[in-house]
């Protein structure tokens, strides 16, 4: 009986993550949506005369999409929170939440130096963030070959982008459409938050890891 009550605690803990988490993306995708502003004519040149805020909106609202899906995909096993996974969970959300201000910031700069490389520090912050909670829901993941190869290419995948994003934030100083750029194209590698464990790869890890701990004596 108190396993049950155990369980069923768990449960509601790690409703509440995702249903609080959930709301905070509602709301940030909401302030975006209110930061736009409608055109100063009733012609096709003032449509097109807003282009850095089309492309600004569209790339953060692309992203806050594709940070919401591996954000889903990562803790939806999860039986049981943490209370180093809560604050995990709350430094990743800040980090979104800054999303809007340098959204709208970019746009009325037209692509300006400085707002550009904070904007792309802002997704190395993200990035950081949700690293740190793949650390922290990595015990709580069901299976093996999750916490094998699965888990150790998440976080590869994480460390690439990380570095890029650290690029970008530096070269945006002296080339913020180029630098702007880098940041559209790192959210390719995150469009699928899935990344599987073949059987292949589960073998091959194997024998690596029997070779580190059994080395061969060729001598």
């Amino acid at each position: 009986m108190e396993q049950q009550s155990k369980t069923r605690t768990e449960g509601a803990s790690a409703d509440r993550v995702f249903a609080f988490s959930d709301g905070v993306f509602a709301i940030i995708i909401t302030i975006m949506v209110l930061e736009l502003k409608k055109p100063a004519g009733d012609d096709f040149h003032a449509v097109l005369s807003l282009w850095p805020t089309w492309l600004s909106y569209a790339t953060s609202y692309l992203f806050i999409s594709i940070v919401w899906l591996n954000h889903h995909y990562l803790l939806r096993n999860l039986s049981a929170v943490s209370l180093r996974l809560l604050w995990a969970n709350f430094g990743h959300l800040f980090s979104v939440s800054l999303i809007p201000f340098l959204t709208d910031w970019v746009a009325e700069s037209n692509l300006a130096p400085v707002p550009v490389s904070l904007y792309a520090f802002v997704f190395l912050m993200v990035n950081v963030s949700y690293l740190i909670l793949v650390w922290e829901s990595q015990d709580d993941l069901v299976t093996k070959e999750h916490k094998t190869m699965a888990s150790w290419m998440i976080r590869l995948r994480s460390t690439v982008t990380i570095a890029v994003f650290l690029v970008s934030t530096v070269v945006s100083l002296w080339a913020p459409i180029f630098g702007f750029a880098m940041v559209c194209g790192c959210l390719i590698l995150y469009t699928r938050p899935e990344i599987k464990a073949s059987d292949q790869h589960l073998d091959r890890l194997g024998k690596i890891q029997k070779l580190l701990k059994h080395p061969t004596d060729k001598r």
